[in-house]
């Protein structure tokens, strides 16, 4: 008989999941409410890392760790550095070693403290996935990944879904997927092997992931409130930002719905797309536009992500801090490998 097992969070949710089934049988007969399911809950918990795992102590604070923020192509540009017409800046600072204009898919892990032990919250695995690993995994002592939740369906999001096999043969058992049924709907194209492992052939090792379908309502990660942020990328295509606590993630926008602006009300710090210096393409903010914004929600703090090879790092953040004399406005650009820490 094929296997099937369900992922159940810590208490009751809104969000819907599906079964992770090993023979082909019906998408829709699999959908089912988390409160009728009968399977018990399996916790995942993370190793602790550096000071922590030397002294012995839990991790105090949570904190967050940026993976990636860069764009689908990320920087550097093969293009650019095979030009030989043309010079780019950007692109050839990214080449040398901990440059922060060296930039990966857009990607962060959010590392959650809990009574209960220290969970990682990986939001998106886009298609550089596996790279952002490789450097920062052994760097942080990061070993297992909780929870994966995802904000929209395209490459640089969930083009990585597929290395997520290292962590689920070798490190724990499987990986819980937090994503809407539009999104899932395109994984099952994009990823059909992985949604119905009976057309696997037996004995092939891949992901072992369970899907949780959510929609725009809160739903519950390992006892951490999730609190999802529509938004535009795109004419009429919709993607998840999404509010940990004070902290508020959106990495891919175009436009923010008016109903969206009530829930970043008192947001401490605002993770926010900035594609370019000059302007807005049309499906990401450009940093003008993201200046608006800003003003607009007030966060305390507000770092940006998603920048492409127009951004120069330290040119840029140099601007920025102007603004903190003349208006207040506390932004900068956000790195690979920064870590911050949050209250939750």
């Amino acid at each position: 008989m094929a296997r099937a097992f369900q992922f159940l969070p810590s208490v009751p949710t809104t969000a819907h999941s599906l079964l992770r089934f090993g023979a082909a049988k019906s998408i829709s007969r699999s959908l089912l409410p988390l409160s009728r399911a009968r399977i018990p809950q399996v916790r995942l918990q993370s190793n602790l890392s550096g000071t922590e795992a030397r002294t012995g102590r839990p991790l105090e604070r949570s904190e967050i760790i940026f993976l990636g923020t860069g764009t689908s192509e990320g920087i550097p540009r093969v293009s650019c550095l095979t030009n030989q017409l043309k010079t780019c800046t950007v692109c050839s600072k990214a080449t040398e070693p901990g440059n922060k204009n060296r930039r990966h898919n857009t990607s962060i892990l959010l590392r959650y403290a809990s009574s209960l032990g220290i969970y990682n919250i990986l939001v998106d695995a886009g298609k550089f996935f596996y790279h952002s690993a490789l450097q920062w995994f052994p760097t942080f002592g990061l070993r297992t990944i909780d929870a994966v939740i995802i904000t929209h369906s395209h490459a640089d999001a969930i083009g990585g879904l597929d290395d997520l096999r290292d962590w689920t043969n070798n490190v724990q058992s499987y990986i819980p997927i937090y994503v809407t049924a539009r999104d899932f709907e395109v994984m099952k194209k994009t990823h059909y092997y992985l949604v119905d492992t009976s057309v696997v052939v037996p004995g092939a090792a891949v992901s072992e992931l369970q899907f949780n379908i959510i929609n725009e309502e809160p739903f519950i990660v390992h006892n951490l409130k999730v609190i999802p942020l529509p938004v535009w990328h795109g004419h009429g295509y919709r993607s998840l930002g999404f509010r940990f606590g004070d902290v508020c993630y959106i990495s891919d926008v175009s436009d923010i719905p008016e109903e969206t602006y009530e829930l970043l009300k008192n947001c401490e710090l605002l993770i926010l797309d900035g594609l370019r210096p000059d302007r807005s393409s049309s499906t990401h903010f450009g940093l003008p536009r993201a200046l608006e914004e800003i003003r607009k929600i007030k966060p305390k703090r507000t770092l940006f992500t998603g920048m492409m090879h127009l951004m120069d790092h330290d040119k840029v953040n140099e601007d920025l801090a102007k603004l903190m004399e003349t208006e207040g406005l506390d932004a900068q650009l956000s790195y690979d490998g920064l870590r911050v820490p949050i209250n939750l």
